[in-house]
């Protein structure tokens, strides 16, 4: 029954994270990235510090590892950026199946970050993916415009999973609030260097629409936790990919868009290979990190807080 009830809390917050990408692609069509970002950290901050006021952890401020929290906090903010650039000029379904490249890259960047050995076959998973992102790609086919947000969704893919496999080796040992906290704020003060060189002057609607970013972000996040302590994250990891589904139906009814026969492909195969990942690593005795399973919260996009660091205390095994 637990199961079932974190299976039902994520689907939920996965519509509520495709939804919440929707006005970021429909904002992106008139704003730059870096000033939706600007201003949908600024609404987030009052948001997530009423959650880290919950964190009682003795300590300061002060990372303990400096040089892995500046290195996750640019992830944070190439990511980010990157992730609502690709989401303002590609296709939703076509953004989401790059995006899903996430899992394959973790499992290979936690060979020299954790430690991790990786056996033939999850091997052949992640090389048969990757091949699914190259049939999504489809190298020098469209214009140029698709091409640059082909390279960020894919930018996008690599510094998210740049981030969690940080959050997974140093978050034991840091505060929530750190992890936490560093990457919002190197958000809001790079996006405020950058801005005024792009500012729109922003009507009080599209400033509503930019609040509806930041809380649909939180209660998504919300929700995201509530699945990981009711079920197995064996069990729930793999419903990040329903986002498929919703970026298929909000593109076709919203923004005229058609899930191309490419992209259907490439996206299978790249969503078989992650359920694949997923299968191998839930064994136990297949991985002793098990960093895509561990890896609990959602890409990068800049406007919304990673649930790994607050749930690595509350779920045994983190």
């Amino acid at each position: 029954m637990g199961s079932l009830r974190g299976v039902g809390y994520a689907l939920v917050a996965f519509a509520i994270f495709a939804t919440h990408d929707v006005v970021i692609k429909q904002l992106g069509g008139i704003y730059s990235p870096f000033q939706l970002i600007f201003f949908a950290v600024l609404l987030s901050f009052p948001l997530v510090t009423i959650m880290l006021m919950r964190d009682a952890t003795p300590g300061h401020l002060r990372p303990l590892h400096p040089w892995w929290i500046a290195t996750r906090t640019a992830a944070g903010v190439i990511g980010g950026m990157s992730a609502f650039y690709a989401f303002s000029v590609l296709p939703l379904a076509q953004t989401y199946a790059i995006l899903f490249a996430s899992p394959l890259l973790i499992t290979v960047m936690a060979i020299p970050i954790l430690g991790e050995r990786v056996r033939i076959r999850r091997w052949l998973a992640v090389i048969v993916g990757l091949a699914g992102v190259l049939i999504v790609l489809r190298p020098g086919g469209d214009g140029a415009t698709l091409e640059l947000g082909h390279l960020a969704a894919l930018t996008a893919a690599v510094f998210s999973a740049l981030a969690s496999i940080i959050v997974r080796k140093v978050g034991t040992e840091e505060r929530s609030v750190v992890l936490l906290l560093y990457p919002m704020l190197g958000n809001f003060v790079v996006m405020a260097c950058i801005m005024p060189f792009y500012y729109i002057p922003m009507p009080i609607v599209h400033l509503g629409m930019v609040g509806i970013i930041s809380l649909f972000g939180f209660i998504a996040g919300l929700f995201l936790i509530a699945a990981y302590r009711h079920g197995e994250a064996a069990i729930v990891a793999p419903m990040q990919y329903s986002q498929i589904i919703w970026a298929t139906g909000f593109g076709y009814f919203l923004f005229g868009e058609s899930i191309d026969r490419q992209t259907l492909i490439g996206a299978s195969v790249i969503i078989a290979s992650g359920l694949y990942i997923v299968l191998r690593e839930s064994r136990g005795t297949t991985s002793a990190n098990r960093p895509v399973l561990q890896t609990r919260s959602r890409h990068e996009s800049g406007s919304t807080f990673r649930i790994s660091p607050l749930l690595r205390k509350a779920i045994k095994g983190h």
